[in-house]
């Protein structure tokens, strides 16, 4: 027997039914759930990092229940439940795809065997864009500011990037890298300047600049700057495991070595990849 979706909504309702529920699911809700979902993103991320693909379906599946949970809440306050979300995110998917359903509905799509109109991958994503600025436009009134629907729990540095990017759209940004490149000097030298004056405090907040400053430069790039972090944490894990297994092996344990073993090993380690 193979469970299908329905399963798993009546399996949330029957979680959260007063009398027959789970103690901890019953217990549950909007705010306590959000730290989960959040993990649960991260999971997945992760185990594609890996390639780890076996273990993908449960993650996946992990970050689905979240989803699941959010659509049982609204259900149980009359907001909406989960056919809302299906709806809600079809007819916008439709929507941002008219290169695809030309008069936005799946009936709309393609036959078998008609080619594509020749679009480049940029014109493509241009018109994304281009529909994404009129649903923002649309909350204009109740959001004046270009700002405003960027999610605050987001991580710090996404969140650095989606503000950045926002900002550049109306035209606040450097004409190139390079002068990204020199706002992050210009950010060093401040770090560098409260250091020398024995303000721990005020260099703190110039290195959240710094912070932000090197995220624009990843934006520039066309990076994810969240991406980039995960795999230079990575690289310093693996490198600093050739450091303890070498180590290791010559009988000297980490907090016993010198500074120049472990540079030596750590060297050696960079030399392998």
């Amino acid at each position: 027997m193979r469970y299908q979706l329905d399963d798993l909504l009546t399996l949330m309702q029957v979680l959260r039914d007063p009398e027959q529920g789970c103690p901890w699911d019953i217990g549950q809700g909007w705010d306590t759930i959000v730290p989960h979902t959040l993990e649960e993103a991260y999971e997945v991320a992760d185990a594609i990092e890996r390639r780890a693909f076996d273990e993908l379906p449960g993650e996946l599946g992990d970050l689905l229940f979240q989803v699941v949970y959010y659509a049982q809440f609204g259900a149980e306050e009359a907001r909406f439940d989960f056919h809302d979300i299906v709806h809600t995110l079809t007819a916008k998917m439709l929507r941002r795809h008219p290169h695809v359903f030309p008069d936005g509905t799946l009936e709309s799509r393609r036959p078998p065997g008609v080619s594509a109109e020749a679009l480049q991958t940029r014109q493509v994503n241009s018109r994304w864009e281009a529909l994404k600025a009129d649903e923002r436009a649309e909350r204009a009134a109740k959001a004046p500011s270009v700002l405003d629907d960027v999610p605050a729990n987001l991580p710090a540095l996404s969140r650095a990037a989606k503000l950045s990017k926002r900002a550049a759209r109306v035209g606040f940004d450097w004409p190139d890298a390079k002068g990204v490149v020199a706002k992050i000097r210009e950010e060093l030298a401040e770090v560098e300047q409260a250091l020398a004056a024995g303000d721990t405090r005020h260099a703190q907040e110039e290195v959240g600049d710094l912070l932000f400053a090197v995220t624009n430069l990843a934006r520039t790039l066309g990076a994810d700057p969240e991406q980039c972090l995960r795999g230079t944490n990575a690289k310093f894990e693996r490198r600093f495991r050739y450091v303890e297994q070498a180590l290791s092996a010559a009988e000297r344990a980490p907090d016993k070595a010198t500074l120049e073993e472990m540079e030596f090993h750590w060297q050696a380690a960079k030399l392998q990849e």
